[in-house]
């Protein structure tokens, strides 16, 4: 049993060891755009993306964590790409491209990032 209690509320006006809110992207944002089916798509930097939602993703192993960041990076539009049927031998080219674009080694996990 943890005896670890809530942590304790302090004054706004009371130093801290980190602030987050200063940390900026250490790259541009800049999203990634392919083109499938007579459209154009657009996916969210890798960097930019919730953590939250990536890390629950995980979970579920490396499938897992690949829907999750195509659900987190195409945003509303997924809906519509998923409708959309996708062979097999494009997703790792297309993944390999988006892992690449948002500086991503060869065989880095996306859960590498958060």
């Amino acid at each position: 049993m943890s005896t670890r209690t809530a942590p304790r509320k302090t004054a706004d006006d009371q130093p801290f060891d980190f602030n987050l809110d200063a940390v900026e992207a250490e790259v541009e944002l800049r999203p990634f755009r392919f083109h499938w089916k007579r459209r154009r798509w657009e996916m969210e930097h890798l960097q930019g993306l919730d953590v939250w939602g990536l890390m629950e993703a995980a979970e579920q192993g490396e499938t897992g964590a690949m829907l999750g960041v195509f659900q987190a990076a195409l945003g509303d539009d997924f809906a519509e790409f998923h409708k959309i049927p996708l062979p097999q031998y494009k997703l790792k080219p297309l993944f390999d491209a988006y892992r690449h674009h948002c500086g991503l080694a060869e065989g880095e996990s996306p859960a590498s990032e958060s």
